[in-house]
């Protein structure tokens, strides 16, 4: 009797997963549409909306203290915003469970810019940022355009290509 009502809880969460997942994958934005605005806190408490930042370049970092590959990312992410922070505003979202484990993670991994976020739920890619922009791995980067355009989940080269040719 347990047995079977565990295996149709897991089945459970696997279709509820399974949804979630595909709803958030169909409902994001594409490329070339005006990239979802938000509004938040920055880590320090300032109030920060997304929208802000138009007229400049925005690369949209979602990350995670607990995501091995994002910690493996962020050094290369902090000298690409090192070399382009002239031509870029960087956006960091970090996706959260918990209240204080991306702070040491941040400094850590030397995440240095003013526009740092915390967005916490209990399962991260549901978060409302992310789903705003379809994030179902993490780290994604999207890059924005000065006019609020999407530019798409871009890699760091493919970034560099488009700062390079403005």
């Amino acid at each position: 009797m347990f047995k079977k009502l565990f295996n149709y809880a897991t089945w459970g969460i696997i279709i509820v997963l399974g949804g979630a997942f595909l709803i958030t994958k169909f409902n994001a934005y594409t490329r070339g549409e005006k990239a979802p605005d938000f509004e938040t806190e920055l880590i320090d408490g300032t109030p920060f909306k997304l929208s802000d930042l138009k007229g400049e370049y925005v690369l949209l970092d979602f990350w995670a203290s607990w995501c091995p590959p994002c910690r493996k990312q962020n050094p290369i992410l902090v000298n690409f915003y090192n070399k382009h922070k002239d031509e870029l505003k960087v956006v960091s979202v970090a996706l959260e469970r918990t209240d204080n484990a991306w702070e040491k993670a941040s400094k850590k991994d030397g995440l240095n810019w003013k526009h740092q976020i915390v967005d916490k739920s209990r399962i991260v890619v549901l978060s409302n940022i992310a789903r705003k922009y379809g994030v179902t791995e993490i780290p994604s980067k999207f890059l924005i355009s000065p006019e609020g355009k999407l530019l798409g989940k871009l890699t760091f080269n493919e970034i560099e290509t488009i700062l390079n040719t403005k």
